[in-house]
């Protein structure tokens, strides 16, 4: 948690207080001295969602061997999720790519030696405790390429909404200690604007361990953590 940069500047605001004043011809001008604060507001959740991208990679003389013997090994990879209990709404294809691989001498054009198949799928894991062994089984039934568990907040919704009130908080405090100090009092907020927010998406690296690693049946661990919440506001106060 941290307050950002702030900035004084001396000004009449105007400002129309009420729509019915408004409609009279007749504004309402407040002036006084204007202060914007920007603020960063803070709130963490444990991440309830994993996301791994996981697929196959083969090798193949011709183009439909490649690709054959993909298909072979990604059903595999695909039954041994759903073997895990991972639901059908959470696969979906990320990736799939067929190559020619080439062998290159020097003043020679390339030769094409055979053909690379690529398949990935992008799975969502709603319990997080199960990543490790989920990982595990994709290498064993084949799964030559992973990438993750990437974990984050399924609703973070609630969680910004938190963010955002410990946001105004903090602009407040600040607000009110630089109108103390200035002879003055903080009168109202005139505007609020949203910089940026991060809804627990971009968590800190991932921590893996191995579990009796002489063991041949051992089992990669993933620990969520806490991943932090986080809205930056400009608030703007005027003061009196």
């Amino acid at each position: 948690m941290r307050y950002l940069a702030t900035a004084v500047a001396l000004a009449a605001l105007p400002l129309t207080q009420s729509p019915a004043l408004a409609q009279t011809g007749s504004p309402v001008i407040a002036e006084g001295t204007t202060l914007d604060v920007t603020a960063e507001g803070q709130t963490t959740r444990v991440p309830d969602v994993a996301t791994i991208r996981a697929g196959v990679v083969t090798q193949g003389a011709t183009a439909a061997a490649a690709l054959a013997e993909n298909g072979t090994r990604m059903a595999a990879v695909l039954d041994a999720l759903k073997r895990a209990g991972v639901a059908q709404r959470d696969i979906r294809t990320a990736n799939v790519s067929l190559s020619p691989q080439y062998r290159y001498a020097e003043n020679q054009p390339p030769v094409i030696i055979g053909y690379q198949a690529n398949n990935n799928v992008s799975i969502r894991f709603r319990d997080i405790a199960k990543s490790g062994a989920i990982l595990d089984a994709l290498v064993k039934q084949g799964a030559n390429q992973i990438d993750g568990p990437t974990l984050s907040i399924d609703q973070p919704d609630a969680a910004l909404d938190e963010a955002r009130t410990d946001a105004v908080k903090r602009a407040r405090a600040r607000a009110e200690l630089y109108a103390r100090a200035a002879g003055l009092t903080v009168s109202r907020i005139v505007s609020i604007t949203e910089n940026g927010q991060n809804d627990g998406s971009t968590p800190p690296p991932i921590l893996y361990a191995r579990a009796g690693l002489a063991a041949a049946d051992s089992a990669t661990k993933v620990v969520a953590g806490e991943t932090d919440v986080t809205v930056t506001l400009s608030v703007r106060f005027l003061l009196k």
